[in-house]
This record gives C-alpha cells, sequence and structure tokens, in this order.
C-alpha cells in the first residue's frame, strides 16, 4: 500500500526493498554481537569494556569506508556496480561471523566494514538522485523518510530470527540469517536496476579534485600511519589502544574534506561549508544513539525485567523468543564451571553465578529452588527503535506534509537541530529508570526503554533522514556521493565515541550519572546548532530551490 499510485520514483520501491533486506542482515548481526563476544560458553568470554571497545570500532570502521566507496564510486565503479560489490562482502562476512575463530571473527569484520562502504553511502546517493528531476524534486525529503523507514522495517523483524535462531541452533546459525538477507536485498537491487540506470552517471575528478593516486597517498596510506601511531601511544590517550588508532586515523581523512572545502569553487563554498557544519554536530548524536548496541544492551540484559509468563510465555516459548534459566540459591557450589570472564587491573578471574539474570532481583520475586522461569531474549530489546520508527514515519511524515500545506514546514537544519533537542530528552527517561531500580538494585519495567526509545526514535525522524536529504540538496552535484561519504565519517567518529562511552559503564557507581553525561553532550549539540541555525537557514534558502 505504501507504494501503490504512488507520485513517487519507480525505483522507490526497489530500493526501499534492497535497504531492508541488508538492514535485516546488519541489525540483526549488530543485535547479536557483544552479546556473542561476551559469552562465556559459546562466544569469547570478553568483559563488558572489551566487548563494548571493539563494539566501538566496528561500528565506526563501518561507517568510515562509505568516505572512499563514495569516492570510488562517483569516479570509477559507478553506483550501482558499488552497490552490488558492496552487498556481496557483506554477506560473505555475515556467514564468516560463524565460524567460531578470533581471526576469522576479525576477517567477518573486515569485510562487513569495507562492504558497507560501497554499499551505504551509494544507495542514499542513488535514492537521491532519482528524485532530482523537475517532477519528484519536491518529494525528496518525504522520500527519504519513507526509504528510512524500510531501513527500520528490517531492523525490526531481524532480531525475532536472530533470537529463535540463536535459542535453537546457536549463534552460527543467527549470523547465517544475517548473510541471507544481505543476499536478498543485492538480488532485489538487480531486479529493479532498470529503474536507475539513467541516474547512476559517473562524475570524473575535476580540475580542481585531488586524483585517486594522490589520495592514496595523501590520505589513505597517512591515515593508516597515524592510526598505528595512535596505537602505540602511550598511557591511552582516549580510552583504549583501539580508540587512539581510530582518532588519529581519522586526522587525515577530516583533513581531505577541509582541503575539500579550500579548492572548491567559489560558488561551492558555502554549502560544503554549511554541510561540514552539520557532520561535527550530529557526531554527537551518534555518540549517544549508537550506544543501543552497548550500554542499553547491557541494561536491557542486565537491569530490566525479561521474565515473562502465563500466555505471553507459551507465545514467546513457541516463536523461541525466550528461554528458559534454572534459580540456584548456591550457584557458586552447584556450578563451579558457570562463570564469565572479568579482569581487574589485567588480571582474569572468575566470576560466579552467571548468567547474573538473578542478582538484582528483589527477594519477594525471586522464584524458589531448581524453579525455571522464562526470560524473552535480550537482543529483541534492539527492535523497539526500529519499531518506533514503522509507527512514528507515517505520523511524522504526515504533520511535515500538513505543515508544508500551510507553508510553515520547518528548513531542513531546524529540523535537525529539534531532533538534536527530543533526543536528549530521551536520556532523562533513562535517568529516571536508573532511580525506579535504586540505582540498579532491583530490575526495573521494560517500560523504560520503551519510552526511553520512543522518545529518541522521534528524535531520530527528525535528524538522520533529513541529514541524508539534505546532503543530497546542498552537495555540489559533482561530489554528491563523496560528501554522502562525509555525513557517514561523522557518523563513523559518532559510532566510535559510543564505545569509549559506553566502555565506561562500569566506572560509574551511579549509573544515573552514566546518562547525565549523555545527557550534557546533546545539549551541547543543541546549543552549537541553535547558533548556527541562522546562518545554515540562509544558506539552504539561497542554494536549494
Amino acid at each position: 500500500m505504501l507504494f501503490r499510485n504512488s507520485s513517487h520514483p519507480a525505483a522507490l520501491p526497489y530500493l526501499f526493498f534492497s535497504e531492508m533486506w541488508e538492514r535485516f542482515g546488519y541489525y540483526l548481526m549488530i543485535g547479536i554481537f557483544t552479546l556473542y563476544l561476551k559469552d562465556v560458553a559459546d562466544g569469547f568470554a570478553m568483559t563488558e569494556a572489551e566487548s563494548a571497545d571493539l563494539y566501538g570500532t566496528f561500528i565506526g570502521l563501518v561507517f568510515l569506508t562509505p568516505f572512499l566507496g563514495g569516492l570510488l564510486a562517483d569516479r570509477y565503479l559507478g553506483l550501482s556496480k558499488s552497490i552490488v560489490l558492496g552487498g556481496i562482502m557483506m554477506g560473505l562476512g555475515y556467514f564468516l561471523m560463524g565460524v567460531h575463530s578470533k581471526p576469522m571473527l576479525y576477517l567477518a569484520m573486515t569485510l562487513v566494514i569495507v562492504g558497507n562502504g560501497f554499499f551505504k553511502p551509494n544507495i542514499s546517493t542513488l535514492l537521491g538522485n532519482v528524485y532530482n528531476t523537475d517532477t519528484h524534486k519536491h518529494l525528496k525529503d518525504e522520500g527519504y523518510n519513507i526509504f528510512y523507514m524500510g531501513i527500520n522495517v528490517g531492523a525490526f523483524i531481524c532480531n525475532f530470527f536472530g533470537a529463535a535462531l540463536q535459542i535453537m541452533l546457536g549463534w552460527a546459525y543467527a549470523f547465517m540469517a544475517a548473510g541471507i538477507g544481505m543476499f536478498l536485498g543485492v538480488i532485489i537491487f538487480l531486479a529493479g536496476k532498470k529503474n536507475y540506470e539513467g541516474f547512476d552517471v559517473l562524475k570524473p575528478a575535476g580540475p580542481n579534485d585531488m586524483p585517486i593516486m594522490k589520495i592514496v597517498y595523501l590520505i589513505l596510506l597517512p591515515a593508516f600511519l597515524f592510526g598505528i601511531i595512535g596505537w602505540l601511544l602511550p598511557s591511552n590517550v582516549f580510552g583504549s589502544d583501539s580508540t587512539d588508532a581510530f582518532i588519529c586515523a581519522c586526522i587525515p581523512v577530516i583533513y581531505f574534506y577541509a582541503d575539500l572545502y579550500r579548492k572548491a569553487e567559489a560558488h561551492e563554498k558555502r554549502p560544503i561549508l554549511a554541510l561540514l557544519a552539520i557532520f561535527a554536530v550530529v557526531v554527537l548524536f551518534w555518540a549517544v544513539f549508537k550506544q543501543n548496541g552497548s550500554a542499553l544492551n547491557t541494561w536491557a540484559d542486565r537491569y530490566t525485567d525479561r521474565q515473562v509468563t502465563g500466555s505471553i510465555q507459551n507465545v514467546c516459548q513457541n516463536l523461541r523468543q525466550a528461554k528458559e534459566i534454572t534459580y540456584k540459591k548456591d550457584s557458586v557450589a552447584l556450578y563451579d564451571q558457570a562463570f564469565r570472564l572479568q579482569k581487574e587491573n589485567g588480571v582474569v578471574i572468575k566470576e560466579y553465578n552467571y548468567p547474573l539474570y538473578f542478582r538484582n532481583v528483589s527477594p519477594e520475586k525471586l522464584p524458589e529452588e531448581d524453579q525455571n522461569i522464562s526470560v524473552w531474549s535480550t537482543n529483541l530489546s534492539q527492535s523497539i527503535n526500529p519499531g518506533w520508527v514503522i509507527l512514528l514515519t507515517p505520523l511524522v511524515v504526515a504533520g511535515f506534509n500538513f505543515l508544508k500545506r500551510r507553508k510553515k514546514e520547518p528548513s531542513t537544519p531546524t529540523k535537525i537541530g529539534l531532533g538534536l533537542l527530543i533526543s536528549a530528552l530521551s536520556v532523562l527517561v533513562m535517568v529516571a529508570a536508573v532511580k525506579a531500580g535504586g540505582n540498579g538494585s532491583e530490575k526495573v519495567s521494560a517500560w523504560w526503554l520503551v519510552g526511553s526509545y520512543g522518545v529518541i526514535t522521534l528524535g531520530e525522524l527528525f535528524l538522520s533522514p533529513m541529514g541524508l536529504s539534505i546532503v543530497s540538496k546542498l552537495s555540489p552535484p559533482r561530489i554528491t556521493a563523496l560528501m554522502m561519504g562525509g555525513w557517514f565519517l561523522s557518523t563513523s567518529i559518532g559510532n566510535r565515541l559510543s564505545g569509549v562511552l559506553a566502555s565506561l559503564w562500569d566506572t560509574y557507581e551511579d549509573k544515573a550519572n552514566f546518562f547525565w553525561v549523555n545527557f550534557a553532550l546533546l545539549m551541547g549539540a543543541v546549543l552549537i546548532m541553535l547558533l548556527m541555525l541562522r546562518w545554515l537557514n540562509r544558506i539552504f534558502a539561497e542554494y536549494v530551490k
């Protein structure tokens, strides 16, 4: 019904479902990634800090490679070839993640990181291109909102498949499902190729553009060397060796975008500068938002009441969305092999009473000795955010259309500023959740997570699809995919910072302070955006017709 009798381009449904299945694979993998890393029996027995650090590095690099993928697509490969190549690499990466081996894990992560660089910026750019006609230009914001809902349909349904396959068959089969989803996305994209062939046009380097080999020597090679230097820096300047390496490796890439602005033609400078300013601000949004797979996954796992009973229990068990755990009062004596690894000052210790679910269940709610209870799978909490996106997107689109008809629709930069403010308010819900649970001494209702995700999702809908749209609108045509790579570079840095923040979880005795830090970061971004808003709106009014 979304596309029937639609005035949108014929390419939209193919791009919608291609992205939906690609995101099915990606978010299925992300939903179980840290849980897999921390699993003692079948995973890698990593600590909270170690898993958060690797998670942050991974999702940071996933969104760093679109810089190169956008550049190669613009100048050499074209958008379609890049999308197909990237999809195949990501699919293979998901399959290899199921092989329980550290070297294979890192190889799989590398394939996903590089593949996403080819897929992600270029399918978003292709969508913008098909709207760059007199017939469809006025529908671009709405088109990106619909496209964004496709992302979240995939992200919503994937966790139910991931939970069932992990419970019934193990981690490897859940990762295989992610790979199958990715390959379905590639097939659908190829099926709709005739609808966007005319919009996939190479844009050779202009006289002021840096040649590809010069980029290798001046950007990519220095980024690699800077990364090594960052890894070797003493004292872990930014918290860990991997974070130091990542931040240092970003310096040459950031320099590239500054140089791009410096050498741009006069009429291109202001829109490029406006985009770079927006990229810098939204880093803080992603630093908070992307804790959904780390800190908020931990909250769902350890601090949320996940027990299901009655008819809901039967449904969850029949659909393999819940698993049974047994309460043992004296778990140390009975389960001397049931531990997870932790480290204190670099020394490995054994933490007994694993799983940890019963540690903060209030005494009156504890089951009898040897009694089994059913708890829903932790990764299902990762479907709350995309579920809200599916529910709220039609309302947000309808609201903006209502304001547009009355000529009161906010500008795209204003929408981004509102998104930052709304996102900041979502963190206050988690502060209240900490207070409700006595700072983790008792589990709290899942409705706290649902509420927090609901608020930040509204902020996300004001910000994320608008970011994709503004890049398409303001970028000089010759470097649109490259500037889309810049948007994902800001996402990348924010993602890495999310890992840094999440790795500090155990250092906060009062968990409310952890969330207050997130609130302060977002409010700082709101203030910066407010100071720039009038200037951004002037540029937007001048360059977007």
